[in-house]
């Protein structure tokens, strides 16, 4: 069973926050990039911005080597729903403001804001790699590239990777790696856009009953 907190630090959905590294390496400036590393990140920013509304498995693999696998949805500005299969019995939703983590099996509820979460790089209104984000590393790979970002402002751990295809442009997964060095990896299927994705998708609400009420 996947660890709820170690989602919400380390993995995606989220897409989760921009992100720093914590210790004395947060304070390491981010290395100048080449003209053709700032078209690779130019080129995920205008996808990522063109990204609305979609629908796709995930496979997520955690620190501890657990693996998982599910279906996600991604509305953006905000959104995102990340359904795991049995027997995980994990529901991960944005609501626009928060991310909430219902784990059923242990019978808890937990909120966090949007921002403090590797979701909000990919869920931002305006996805904006250049501004407020630190890119320490745009490489390439076998079929397209990677980008590593933490957070510029310095307010959350860690750091999330990108993996994007290049040819078609697509995002295919990310991995976040905590100040511990903890890592969780999410790959992805193909998204597939949904016209008009059902709004209760990314509505979760508390299920425990409440203290002094029948």
């Amino acid at each position: 069973m996947p660890d709820r907190r170690q989602f919400l630090r380390l993995s995606a959905a989220a897409l989760s926050a921009p992100i720093t590294l914590a210790g004395p390496r947060a304070e390491a400036r981010a290395p100048k990039l080449t003209p053709e590393q700032s078209a690779r990140l130019q080129s995920a920013n205008a996808y990522l911005t063109d990204l609305k509304s979609v629908q796709a498995r995930f496979n997520q693999v955690d620190a501890q080597g657990n693996a998982t696998s599910g279906t996600l949805w991604l509305k953006r500005p905000g959104k995102a729903r990340f359904q795991y299969d049995p027997p995980a019995d994990l529901l991960v939703v944005s609501d626009g403001a928060n991310v909430i983590v219902n784990d059923r099996r242990l019978k808890t509820f937990d909120q966090y804001p949007l921002w403090a979460t590797p979701l909000g790089l990919l869920l931002a209104k305006q996805v904006r790699l250049d501004k407020g984000v630190d890119i320490t590393a745009v490489s390439e790979t076998a079929d397209g590239f990677t980008l590593t970002a933490r957070d510029g402002r310095k307010q959350t751990d860690g750091s999330i990777t990108l993996r994007f295809a290049a040819e078609p442009m697509a995002l295919t997964g990310w991995t976040v790696t905590d100040a511990q060095g903890q890592r969780t990896q999410v790959a992805i299927g193909a998204l597939r856009p949904v016209a008009d994705p059902d709004p209760d998708l990314f509505v979760l609400r508390d299920p425990r009953p409440r203290h002094g009420k029948n």
